[in-house]
């Protein structure tokens, strides 16, 4: 995988390159008593250093600029490696052509790097074969950084469509396995919910004459396994629609009616519940509505499981703080049922959603206590 951040170093480091190496090549081209780099040569080097510098953000002014400069530099009789300072304008002009489809900006860099090539080192040559000289340097000086920068921007495109292919391979591979997710789903789980469900159906009716308590529980049975079926078919649709955003994994009118379902569980295994619901539930979108409801139901769950029943449950659904908070506070965790993984699981329910979980016991009664809040996302306008 690319490091973007290392990547970006780089390119910072090779704007500042030039302006390391110029003074290096201007005093390795001096020679004591022969050959000095004259002080105008040093300010028109370091200043196109300087210029360089700002290629990454105004590439076509940058250009121009170290074309303009490049001027008095190849007029000027330099002696050895600082002869090459001047053609940091032809860097610029790769940079410029590698970076940009705009061919009216190619042009104006490529024009005004021609020109000054042209202008610097005309009348350099004295003969009919010097002019012709010129001309070919002219061109070759500037046919190889525009060719260079092409062949770069091709590179570049090309690199660009293969991460492009590689993404759509990846999101083809996520939705296959979306897909035969989706197919062990139904196939297994979902056909084994609706054969508990068939059966309990069928106990009923043969039991029909025996305790109503049975017939209570059987029916409580499979209202529990006819919910759990829905919720496979409800993730069966959120798998094969890879946007997840747009299925309605519970219904708006639903979340109040799963709330008072879960309540009447945990009333019917013999606890006392104070419900206060006062909010309302419609500014959740489809993710808070699945995890509001599934935080109600592993909390009610856990209170089944752990907490005193003689003890009263106090359970509240509220607005606070630009969202939903959830409340269930019961009389503390009995240790017969062993703990399991269901806080865990809440947690990064709450989180995904881009909510928060705290749970624990009072320092003054001994109550376990879960606290939960979710954004209302659609009521402060943001996408769902």
């Amino acid at each position: 995988m690319i490091d973007i951040r290392t990547h970006r170093d780089r390119r910072v480091l090779l704007r500042w390159l030039p302006l390391v190496l110029i003074p290096v090549v201007l005093l390795a081209s001096t020679y004591p008593d022969q050959y000095r780099v004259p002080p105008h040569y040093w300010l028109l080097s370091m200043t196109a250093g300087v210029v360089f510098l700002a290629g990454s953000h105004r590439p076509l002014p940058v250009s121009i600029a170290l074309s303009i400069l490049a001027v008095p530099m190849l007029r000027t009789d330099a002696w050895g490696v600082s002869g090459l300072v001047p053609y940091l304008g032809a860097v610029a002009l790769v940079d410029v052509v590698a970076r940009t489809h705009r061919w009216p900006t190619v042009a104006g860099a490529t024009a005004a790097w021609a020109a000054a090539v042209a202008l610097g080192r005309i009348g350099l040559h004295d003969t009919s074969i010097g002019r012709a000289s010129t001309l070919v340097e002219a061109v070759a000086y500037v046919g190889l950084p525009l060719l260079l920068g092409l062949y770069l921007r091709g590179q570049r495109e090309l690199a660009q469509n293969l991460r492009q292919r590689a993404d759509e391979a990846q999101a083809r591979t996520r939705l296959d396995e979306r897909a035969a997710l989706a197919r062990e789903l139904h196939d297994v789980v979902a056909h084994h919910m609706a054969s508990i469900v068939l059966r309990i159906s069928v106990a009923g009716h043969v039991v029909r004459e025996a305790d109503p308590r049975i017939l209570t529980v059987l029916d409580d049975v499979r209202g529990t396994a006819a919910a759990a079926l829905a919720d496979i078919r409800r993730l069966l649709a959120a798998l094969r629609d890879p946007a997840l955003g747009t299925v309605a994994l519970v219904d708006t009118d639903a979340v109040a009616t799963e709330v008072d379902a879960a309540l009447t569980r945990a009333r019917a295994a013999g606890f006392t519940v104070v419900a206060e619901v006062d909010s309302d539930l419609s500014g959740l979108d489809a993710i808070s509505r699945l995890t509001l409801l599934r935080l109600v139901q592993e909390s009610l769950t856990n209170v089944m499981k752990h907490a005193d029943p003689a003890v009263p449950v106090r359970f509240r659904i509220s607005a606070r703080e630009g969202g939903i908070a959830i409340e269930v506070v019961n009389g503390g965790r009995r240790a017969t049922a062993p703990p399991g993984h269901g806080i865990v699981g809440m947690r990064e329910r709450a989180e995904l959603a881009g909510g928060t979980l705290s749970v624990g016991t009072g320092t003054d009664d001994g109550s376990w206590t879960v606290r939960a809040w979710l954004p209302d996302s659609a009521r402060h306008g943001e996408p769902s």
